[in-house]
């Protein structure tokens, strides 16, 4: 039993002394300044990974609305019609909605202005404001790609000076007066780093994202646009396939009809 106790006790001294080095002893040793600097790196990630989340929540929730426009919107009668089978908060319902009203509101002004620059001038709001609220939060990624490192690099500056203080009012440089603010230097630059990478590369995976979404919302709303423009008569060639793939046909018939016609004529 006294040998077991002895282990017990000796084991727990030696992880006690190895405590010494690790994180939280050192961010407890290092002060206000090392304290402050991981708690704004933490909140940095947490911020940066919820804001990464909720922006690809967004971005799906409009790629399946593009997905279910393509396959009946432009099958309906007309666009109020269209715009009753989308949902009530969908992107592209917006765009129909700010163009019907558009088009209304335009019998209503007083100074003449053509009617295809109103409802473009309109719509394009109506796109602008879509993606505008798509790419909130993406300021944040890039300002923590951008200033995490070096928030890193003040927490490592202050470590290594911590370092030498205690070297010098000490007079001895042995690696257990300095192994402590040296690590907790390291550990703010390895920390600086995990957040900032991810940021980034989050920031121009959703920027892209958006760029495509952006694609799609404009060629939509150049649809709407035709749509109203020409009273119904244009629609988007995805809503008439049958019709152009049987449209090549005719005039080459009629062309050799023609001119087999034609050549009967000639002849004496």
């Amino acid at each position: 039993d006294t040998i077991m106790l002895t282990t017990i006790l000796a084991a727990g001294g030696t992880a006690a002394a190895e405590n010494q080095f690790g994180l939280q002893a050192a961010l407890k040793e290092g002060g206000l300044i090392p304290q402050a600097v991981f708690t704004i790196l933490v909140i940095m990630s947490i911020v940066s990974f919820y804001i990464l989340f909720s922006k690809l929540f967004e971005q799906q929730k409009i790629i399946n609305q593009a997905k279910r426009v393509r396959q009946g919107f432009w099958n309906s009668a007309n666009l109020r019609e269209g715009a009753a089978k989308l949902e009530k908060n969908s992107a592209y319902k917006q765009l129909v909605d700010d163009g019907l009203q558009a088009q209304d509101q335009h019998s209503k002004l007083t100074d003449p202005v053509e009617a295809h620059d109103w409802l473009h001038g309109s719509l394009a709001r109506s796109e602008a404001a879509i993606n505008s609220k798509l790419g909130g939060g993406l300021a944040f990624l890039a300002t923590v790609g951008a200033t995490a490192p070096f928030i890193g690099l003040f927490g490592t500056v202050v470590g290594i000076y911590r370092a030498l203080i205690k070297i010098g009012s000490s007079g001895d440089p042995s690696i257990d007066k300095v192994a402590g603010p040296v690590g907790e230097a390291l550990i703010m630059t390895a920390l600086g780093l995990v957040v900032a990478v991810p940021a980034v590369l989050a920031y121009n995976w959703l920027q892209r994202r958006n760029k495509s979404i952006a694609e799609d919302l404009s060629a939509f709303s150049n649809d709407v646009l035709g749509f109203l423009a020409s009273n119904g008569a244009v629609k988007p060639t995805m809503a008439g396939i049958a019709t152009t793939a049987k449209a090549p046909v005719k005039p080459a018939a009629a062309t050799t009809t023609a001119g087999q016609a034609g050549g009967v004529q000639t002849r004496p």
